[in-house]
């Protein structure tokens, strides 16, 4: 039996790329990975991930990586009808994986907060039935789940390190970190638009342009789409 995991990192970032992985392995493989040490990459500090993540590779049959840009998130979330924001745009992607990569068994970790819900919007994305599993928390229950959430947040490590490289350190991308924060509202005070790595329909996107003429010197908002 074939089965695949899939998971996504980045989601709640207002800067940077979201990433989704599949991770494609065999009986012998669902093994291998739990002798390796595979677990939730929430779990795992960078430089364990850093290690897991290409032994993970030699392991799976196939990895498929699905790269979804600021300005794809941006779309979605500003022009579509409320059910086909980012959870049907992250449930397209996640099916693109599992048409490419053809398991018998699909394990996704559930973006809606109806799991059902979401399996029914990756299925109609489909063109052939397989037996599909979204679950909440399916990184920690299934390793091969845990594997491509691995896989992901070292991909997107890397593309944040590249952009931090270019424009300084803006910290974790999250809304919760400082230095995002402030290296958002300096953006917005001293560019004319956002740079295209920032996703501008995040609500603290949109603050931060509002604030950028005042004399405001802090953003509080949360991230939000």
């Amino acid at each position: 039996m074939l089965l695949l995991g899939v998971d996504e990192a980045g989601r709640g970032c207002v800067i940077g790329p979201l990433i989704i992985v599949g991770v494609l392995v065999d009986a012998e493989g669902q093994v291998r990975l739990l002798e390796i040490g595979v677990r939730d990459s929430k779990l795992l500090t960078r430089s364990q991930r850093e290690v897991l993540a290409p032994m993970i590779r030699d392991i799976a049959l196939r990895v498929c990586i699905e790269e979804v840009s600021p300005s794809d998130i941006d779309e979605v979330v500003m022009k579509g009808r409320r059910l086909h924001k980012l959870n049907r745009l992250e449930a397209r992607r996640m099916a693109a994986i599992v048409e490419e990569l053809k398991p018998d068994v699909a394990v996704v970790d559930a973006a809606d907060v109806r799991p059902e819900r979401f399996k029914q919007h990756i299925i109609e994305n489909l063109s052939s039935p397989l037996e599909l599993v979204s679950e909440h928390k399916a990184d920690e229950n299934y390793p091969v789940v845990s594997a491509a959430s691995i896989i992901a947040k070292v991909v997107r490590d890397r593309k944040v390190d590249g952009l931090k490289s270019t424009y300084g350190d803006f910290g974790s991308g999250y809304m919760g970190d400082r230095r995002t924060k402030d290296f958002l509202l300096n953006l917005a005070r001293t560019c004319k638009d956002y740079p295209d790595f920032i996703r501008r329909s995040w609500k603290p996107a949109r603050l931060a342009k509002r604030l950028g003429n005042t004399k405001q010197t802090r953003l509080d908002e949360k991230a939000k789409c």
